[in-house]
């Protein structure tokens, strides 16, 4: 067994050779994109390419694909520049109660200057209600904002329907993909996807790094203003050696989705039965089919879900009790109030993330180590003592 046991994935990924040998070679190649002689527009050209190869993985054209910092700038990107471009058609934007910071903390930037957003509800498995989506789109909604599959829980949104009711209602669709992509195929045509995001540290490639979508017929108010890089649209000289590493990372991720997904359900279903069967008082969030294949997230009664990671992180364990962005607060998980857990459930909940790398190994010591935990846990605890005893 390793000295750590890594199943934090959703949190970030590994880092593999191979892309950090990639990005090597522009770390010390030093010339900017945007000057005129050859040396510099060699490292254009290779822009060029991660650009295309990019696009191909979407179904997308290669003007149709922009370089950013990460998800959270394109997410905020893709919705205050909609927000911008089509306030005088409406002022109208609907999202989901279940999405990352990056989006609800922008729709609430917006709700400020004057936007009204609407938060749909999901049921307990996560899923936005289709119909309750129809019923609230008006004359004046702009965009709707809904992402791809949750970054707590795994439930995979029903993407290609929410995509059909925006195109049959003349609205824009804008999806997180951050934990989607290079993890389930997408195609942003067969989805009627206008804009999506994506963070390359989520499927192996380097943190600071990522890519807005944005197909073709739709205006672009730039969120960086400066010089004209990113086809005028993102200003800031390029990051070359994040967008060659997220490249190599896409190059080595996106033809084996299917192979590894495969791989990493057979664990994820193997875990989540022996701790649902091994611990008592404990309940999966999330949808038990429509999850990502890397994701298992429990909830312990009668436990803090701060205390199991403390725990688990004497064992080497890495995990997490939700998104990393709020891991400094004491409150309980949106997404998990979302889903209809009263307080004290969601606070004992616990994200366990896999890879292609994990094996079953791993996985069987950390039930051992886990089902330790919660047993020690409870036995501390006066709420579980007075429970055992009723």
């Amino acid at each position: 067994m390793s000295e750590v046991i890594y199943l934090d994935n959703a949190s970030t990924t590994r880092i593999s050779q191979d892309v950090i040998d990639a990005m090597i070679p522009y770390l010390n190649n030093f010339y900017n994109p945007s000057s005129i002689y050859t040396s510099a527009q060699n490292i254009r050209s290779k822009i060029n390419e991660c650009r295309e190869f990019i696009a191909n993985t979407l179904n997308a054209y290669n003007s149709e694909i922009f370089f950013t910092s990460g998800g959270s700038e394109s997410n905020n990107w893709a919705i205050k520049s909609v927000a911008d471009t089509f306030s005088n058609k409406g002022k109208h934007i609907i999202t989901s109660k279940i999405e990352h910071h990056s989006v609800l903390n922008t729709t609430k930037y917006l709700e400020y200057h004057g936007y009204e957003i609407t938060y749909l509800n999901v049921d307990s498995g996560g899923f936005i209600n289709l119909n309750e989506l129809k019923k609230s789109i008006r004359d004046d909604t702009i965009l709707v904002s809904i992402m791809y599959a949750n970054n707590e829980i795994g439930t995979i949104e029903p993407i290609e329907e929410i995509g059909q009711i925006c195109h049959d209602n003349g609205i824009l669709f804008h999806t997180d993909a951050v934990q989607a992509y290079c993890h389930i195929p997408i195609d942003v045509r067969k989805s009627n996807i206008d804009l999506l995001s994506v963070s390359a540290h989520k499927f192996g490639g380097p943190k600071g790094i990522g890519f807005l979508y944005k197909k073709s017929n739709i205006p672009l108010i730039p969120l960086i203003h400066g010089g004209d890089q990113e086809m005028n649209k993102r200003a800031g000289t390029e990051n070359v050696a994040g967008i060659i590493g997220m490249t190599k990372a896409a190059e080595i991720a996106y033809p084996s989705i299917t192979e590894r997904s495969n791989c990493e359900i057979l664990l994820r279903d193997h875990c989540i039965k022996r701790i649902l069967t091994e611990i008592p008082y404990s309940r999966l969030n999330g949808d038990r089919v429509k999850r990502l294949s890397n994701n298992i997230n429990i909830s312990f009664q009668f436990v803090e879900g701060e205390s199991i990671l403390l725990y688990l992180n004497k064992y080497g364990i890495c995990a997490s009790s939700g998104s990393a962005c709020t891991s400094n607060s004491l409150d309980p998980s949106h997404v998990l109030l979302a889903i209809g857990l009263p307080h004290e459930i969601a606070h004992g909940s616990l994200r366990l993330t896999i890879s292609h790398e994990t094996n079953m190994n791993e996985i069987n010591y950390t039930i051992e180590r886990l089902k330790e935990v919660i047993q020690k846990l409870r036995s501390m605890s006066p709420l579980y003592d007075d429970f055992i005893k009723m």
